[in-house]
């Protein structure tokens, strides 16, 4: 996410926060941020544990922290973490900062890889960044509207009408998924992130009664 972002999202981690630990969630435990009924089973539609989330969100500040002191001003790059790993997006101006950028984040504690997608060229215009947020709207719509996915379980980027799709899902999600978003107008490209579950590994994530 993107240093002018910071101040919504530390709110956001804050609610989260919250939420973690007046539910007593272990850190083995699936946190329920939203939920959907398929066959009567609530299911958690954030898969990550809620150890992980928290992770998260500490990569993706630290990141931002790295990025600026590697880079300063000479470009803009934005982070998103997701079960530790992390997409970084945006422009710089050299072949050199783009390494450095991936060096610095990559070494963040609790990194576990990085998925460099950052360009070379000036900074992308205000009216574009307005775009790509409309977009990435506009597809989490379509997830909730399909109805035979957990829109929730996917997290979305967008970047100058790429679309960067992660999560923990099944190959029939992510098949699924993919399909919805190449289909949202304006979108040029799809990019898949997932993380693959197994059918057994998805029902092992149900909360248990």
């Amino acid at each position: 996410m993107s240093l002018h972002k910071r101040s919504i999202q530390l709110r956001t981690t804050l609610v989260l926060s919250a939420i973690a630990a007046s539910a007593a969630l272990s850190a083995c435990a699936p946190l329920v941020v939203g939920g959907a009924m398929l066959g009567g089973t609530l299911m958690a539609t954030d898969r990550r544990t809620s150890g992980a989330q928290v992770e998260d969100q500490a990569i993706e500040l630290k990141s931002l922290n790295r990025i600026r002191d590697v880079i300063g001003e000479r470009g803009h790059v934005s982070t998103t973490s997701y079960n530790r790993v992390v997409l970084i997006t945006g422009e710089v101006q050299t072949e050199a900062d783009k390494s450095a950028v991936e060096s610095a984040v990559a070494k963040v504690e609790n990194v576990k890889s990085t998925v460099n997608a950052v360009d070379i060229m000036g900074a992308s215009s205000l009216t574009s960044r307005s775009n790509d947020a409309i977009l990435t709207s506009k597809v989490k719509a379509s997830f909730v509207d399909a109805k035979d996915i957990f829109a929730n379980s996917f997290k979305v980027v967008t970047e100058r009408g790429t679309v960067y799709l992660m999560g923990r899902v099944t190959d029939r999600e992510a098949d699924r998924a993919v399909e919805i978003a190449r289909g949202v107008s304006g979108v040029q490209k799809v990019v898949r992130l997932f993380e693959i579950l197994t059918e057994q590994e998805l029902a092992d994530l149900a909360p248990k009664k």
